[in-house]
């Protein structure tokens, strides 16, 4: 048990009350997953689902310069910081910056974006495809190649308005997702 809480101490009790504040106990547990999940985001063929874990946190913005347009201003996603759930509601990990999960065993993965689907309901962040890069270390998530993000509530950027009075502002937006981990 020493291991799993090594880890997690970074994770503060007060960002995991706020995380999961408003949130019924059984919408932070683990699901089964989607009836369905797109083809643009299906894991490859010969890949094997690992884990399913129910993430329950923030999605960090911040209000920038648009990149492709004079005087605007935007909303710009800059990192997710969430704890990862198990079955039991057990809080098992962390997802933060890279994007990156850990597991309580210290085995991590980080990912990188392959493909979008937008998700069903209108308000939710994207469903996503990563490619994922286990580190070295032994564990739940050791040999992950694959990770996608289904079954999202909310994390989209602050209805705020974001301008050049308020260019630098951070904000951040409560999500959840869940994760499904595939090695192969």
């Amino acid at each position: 048990m020493k291991s799993l809480i090594r880890p997690l101490a970074v994770v503060s009790l007060p960002f995991v009350v706020a995380a999961c504040g408003g949130m019924s106990p059984g919408s932070m547990g683990n699901t089964a997953g989607p009836t369905e999940i797109p083809s643009a985001i299906a894991a490859p063929t010969g890949s094997t689902l690992a884990v399913t874990l129910k993430g329950a946190g923030l999605q960090n913005y911040e209000c920038r310069i648009k990149a492709d347009a004079a005087g605007g201003h935007e909303w710009v996603f800059v990192s997710p910081e969430a704890v990862l759930k198990d079955t039991t509601d057990a809080i098992v990990g962390r997802h933060f910056a890279g994007p990156s999960w850990e597991y309580g065993d210290g085995s991590k993965v980080t990912g990188k974006v392959l493909a979008t689907s937008a998700a069903p309901q209108a308000g939710n962040i994207p469903w996503l495809l990563l490619k994922g890069t286990a580190a070295a270390n032994p564990g739940m998530l050791a040999g992950v190649t694959y990770v996608q993000r289904t079954n999202t509530s909310g994390g989209t950027a602050p209805s705020d308005p974001c301008s050049a009075a308020t260019t630098g502002a951070k904000k951040s937006t409560r999500y959840t997702a869940d994760y499904l981990f595939y090695k192969g």
